[in-house]
């Protein structure tokens, strides 16, 4: 229980999924503006949804990989699934009937793809100058 709390809130995964939710929001409600101004359809809510999900997810996953250091993937992936589970919660404490079935499953995959892409881009972290030893 130790390791799962110190990985919740030292290694960044709290503060990934945060993050993951300030930018979904943000792109939310800049997609909300262009739908009441006519820019955009009003049958794409659905996937505005997604695709913010997605990019947030990424976002947060990115912060949360290079808190940990390692294991990027698993790194990623929790921080998507972090997000998920706020965005459950707030579902289920704000509305009466939450749709887990129908848009759940597809906002459920674009958190944890999000958080995938960031947990694959943060694995090639070898780059840069290697110290060399003095003799």
């Amino acid at each position: 229980v130790a390791l799962f709390h110190i990985a919740l809130l030292r290694g960044g995964l709290l503060l990934g999924g945060a993050l993951a939710a300030a930018i979904t929001m943000a792109l939310l409600l800049i997609c909300s503006t262009a739908i009441s101004v006519g820019m955009l359809a009003e049958g794409l809510e659905l996937h505005v949804t997604i695709a913010s999900c997605v990019i947030g997810s990424f976002f947060g996953g990115r912060l949360t990989c290079k808190r940990w250091g390692c294991r990027a993937l698993l790194a990623g992936l929790s921080a998507g699934a972090v997000f998920f589970l706020l965005l459950l919660t707030v579902s289920l404490v704000g509305y009466d009937t939450t749709d887990i079935g129908g848009a759940g499953i597809g906002v459920a995959a674009g958190c944890l793809c999000g958080g995938a892409a960031a947990g694959l881009l943060g694995q090639g972290r070898g780059g840069g100058k290697k110290k060399k030893r003095g003799r």
